[in-house]
């Protein structure tokens, strides 16, 4: 065989296997770029912060002096009926206002996982369980559970009153000091407060809502600073894994609530209704848009959601779906805590427990049947849902 022929076969191999690099190369560019209905659709997912308004049910909702009384109530743990917890022990600032825990302790260990508190001026409905459609209403809620702060109206009265900063700075919001005639006025007025300062944490931007306003406006070199990992876990996202379906839009949650199969028992005996039970507590409550403390207008109040909704047994078991921001900084996961990582989530999403689902409508969450490296893909980019 000549030195020519042997020359001509080396460079034959070299070129097919430049050529076969280039395919390669092409496939994998291809398999993270975008599609124009995925770009429309990526539209949806912003601008990050939105516009919101105040609170029409709280009069306080975006006064400076209730959202600094508010700040000082939130981190004060005069307001347990032990001085031993405050707002702040469970919603950790460090830790994007969580604990980092599965399940918190009040008096004793709670059912649930401390939910972020973040974005709550997007929110219509509050808790695991939607136990009420008010922020304010909420506040109340660990405020006088025997099981969290174990305070009463009255007692949270007297601590306002002998404690002269906290009757001081009651006074100087509300024009009154607090009034044993009216103990549950106080605890409102004050619950409103603490509703005013939380209204004022949302998550920071992140470098999802950097390529999704490249991707709006078209600008290809920012868009190539997003990794291709998280590019293909988007598509994912929006695609087959169908995550989009529930974690929609600026917040990426549809506020709604769904039965995903995890389990409603708490330490193998009492059961955990989920929004069955909540929105049974919803009905009775009075600190609701429609409810004697709201200062909402009858005419809009009359067309809350709360009115509206219908239990059935399609909400047993059924939790709320969460929002996806900042979502690498507030494991565990679940109303219960039992998952601890992100690619626990996903682990879970790709195998989940058919058997424990119920739903009257479709049936959104189905085996996903990912690779490891399309789950790896995944929580790449929902890693990018976050601050770091």
């Amino acid at each position: 065989m000549t030195r020519a022929v042997l020359n001509f076969r080396f460079t034959l191999r070299r070129v097919l296997y430049a050529g076969v690099l280039l395919v390669l190369s092409l496939t994998a560019a291809a398999s993270d770029a975008l599609t124009p209905a995925e770009r429309t659709l990526l539209k949806a997912f912003g601008p990050w912060p939105g516009s919101v308004s105040d609170d029409p049910s709280n009069r306080y909702s975006g006064n400076d002096a209730a959202i600094a009384f508010g700040k000082t109530l939130f981190f004060d743990p005069r307001i347990s009926r032990d001085s031993n917890l405050s707002c702040a022990t469970c919603h950790q600032a460090e830790r994007s206002f969580t604990d980092g825990l599965p399940r918190p302790t009040g008096t004793r260990v709670l059912d649930r996982n401390t939910i972020a508190l973040a974005n709550f001026r997007h929110t219509r409905w509050f808790g695991w369980a939607g136990r009420t459609d008010t922020l304010w209403g909420q506040s109340i809620h660990p405020i006088v559970s025997p099981l969290e702060m174990g305070m009463t109206a009255e007692l949270f009265v007297e601590r306002l009153k002998e404690n002269a900063d906290l009757a001081r700075g009651y006074e100087a919001l509300f024009d009154t000091p607090p009034d044993f005639s009216d103990p549950q006025a106080a605890l409102v007025n004050s619950a409103k407060a603490l509703a005013a300062y939380q209204e004022t944490i949302t998550t920071p931007r992140t470098a999802f809502d950097d390529f999704r306003d490249a991707v709006v406006a078209n600008d290809q070199d920012a868009e190539k600073i997003y990794p291709p990992s998280a590019r293909r876990g988007l598509k994912l996202f929006l695609g087959r894994a169908n995550c989009a379906a529930c974690h929609f839009g600026p917040t990426l949650t549809n506020n709604e609530f769904a039965n995903i199969g995890r389990s409603h028992f708490i330490d193998g005996g009492r059961v955990d209704e989920g929004r069955f039970g909540g929105l049974e507590l919803l009905k009775a409550s009075p600190y609701t848009r429609a409810g004697p403390y709201s200062d909402e207008a009858e005419q809009t109040a009359s067309k809350a959601p709360a009115n509206f909704v219908m239990n059935n047994h399609a909400t047993w078991g059924q939790f709320r779906v969460p929002s996806l921001r900042d979502v690498a900084n507030t494991s565990p996961y679940m109303h219960d805590g039992s998952l601890e990582s992100l690619d626990d989530v996903v682990d879970y999403y790709n195998e989940p427990d058919m058997e424990r689902i119920h739903t009257a409508g479709v049936q959104l969450v189905r085996p996903l049947k990912l690779t490891d490296a399309e789950k790896k893909d995944l929580v790449t980019f929902l890693k990018t849902l976050s601050d770091n």
